[in-house]
This record gives structure tokens, sequence and C-alpha cells, in this order.
């Protein structure tokens, strides 16, 4: 099966009813809150450069649309959904993977975060490098929370003051990132000059075993030995 995944243009603006849609019957099906999206909302993200699609043989495969607030500073990867007819091809990975790298490229140094009660989906931003993460440390800006209004645990959300819901509330952030990155290789560099200097004393050892007796020790070392077994 052929499928492409590509930044969405103009010409996926036939899509946008049927990834709506898509994305709805996906959450009745698994019984959970979704956001509602409008057809025109994702060709809003279409037309600016904003959504990654999947494209099998013409037709529509999987979705995924950047969101971003406070300047950029902020962006989060929502609406990943996978057709029917594509899933179990394991799209929704590479859907993820490309809308991730491609948030970096645009948004340079914004955090990326979402929130989501899909198992899979945790299990993606895992492996991307998403750590689970309080409420407290995403966006506060006020039109994030407020597109979860069309969601069915909404109500559970202003109960709690927007600081917890059903959904996991999950945090790339590329300065701790870099942070782990940077003290990993001065952890590998101390390691490597450890085993670096073991290796050599190891090999010095083996050099000094190695050197053969000097002239007339093995004289005096057979008249050693001979002299003990005498004794």
């Amino acid at each position: 099966m052929n499928i492409s995944i590509i930044i969405a243009g103009e010409e996926h603006y036939k899509f946008a009813q049927e990834i709506v849609d898509t994305m709805y019957e996906s959450a009745i099906q698994r019984g959970t809150g979704i956001a509602k999206r409008t057809p025109e909302y994702i060709i809003e993200k279409m037309k600016h450069k904003d959504a990654v699609i999947a494209i099998g043989d013409g037709r529509f495969a999987g979705f995924c649309y950047i969101e971003s607030w406070s300047h950029g500073k902020f962006v989060a990867n929502s609406g990943l959904i996978v057709h029917p007819d594509f899933r179990n091809f394991g799209l929704a990975k590479k859907i993820k993977e490309k809308v991730f790298n491609y948030s970096q490229e645009k948004y340079p140094g914004a955090k990326i975060f979402g929130i989501t009660t899909g198992l899979a989906v945790m299990k993606i931003n895992s492996e991307l490098g998403y750590k689970p993460v309080p409420f407290s440390e995403l966006t506060d800006d006020p039109s994030f929370w407020k597109g979860c209004s069309g969601c069915n645990n909404y109500d559970i959300l202003q109960r709690k003051e927007y600081k917890m819901c059903l959904c996991t509330g999950m945090l790339y952030d590329p300065a701790s990132k870099k942070k782990e990155e940077e003290t990993q290789y001065e952890f590998n560099k101390k390691v490597l000059a450890r085993l670096k200097s073991i290796k050599q004393a190891l090999f010095l050892k083996k050099d000094k075993d190695d050197v053969p007796p000097k002239k007339g020790e093995d004289k005096k070392l057979f008249l050693f030995i001979n002299a003990k077994n005498k004794g």
C-alpha cells in the first residue's frame, strides 16, 4: 500500500468533512471525550500549513494538526486520527513523528504538549520524549482550554478549575531535552575515559609481563629453584 505523509494544503480541503466525521466516530467507538472540530476549522489549519495529512491511493488515510499559543512558545499536535481502512499499519506513529518534527521546524524552541485519554497516543508521545505533567505546566492561554468545551468531559475540567481532567497532560520541552542530552554526553565521556584508563593499565601490565628476563636472570632463577628443591 502506497501512503504519503505530507503537509496538508489547498488540494486537501475536500477531505475536511471526512476528517471531522472520522474523528467523531472514533471518539464514539472508544467511549472517550473529544473536542469537536468543524470542517472550516480543519480547512483553516490546512490553509496556514498547520496540518499533516496521510494520503493512500488518493484517499484520506490519516491526519493531525498543529495549534500554537503564547506567540508560538507553546505548540500542540492535536486531532491525530487514522481512517479505519488504514489502521494496523503503524500509520498513527508515522503521522505523529512527521507532525512532531514539523512542529519543531516551524516553531523552533516551542514546548510541544498535548492532552489525551488514548493509551496508544500516550505511548507514541513517550517514545518521542514527552513527559507526563500536571496541567499547570501547560499553557495558561484561555483559548486552549476553550477548545475543550466541545468535549463530553468539559464539566469535569471546569469543576476541577482546569487543574485536571480524564485526559493526561504530556509535554516535550526542547530545553530540558537538550540539558538531558548534555548531561548524558558528559556521563558517557567520563565512562569512556575510565574504560580507556583501565584498558591502558591492562596493556601496560601485559607488556610488562611479556618482557623477556635480562641476561643471567634465567641462570639465577634456575639456581634458586634448584636450591629450594634440595632444601
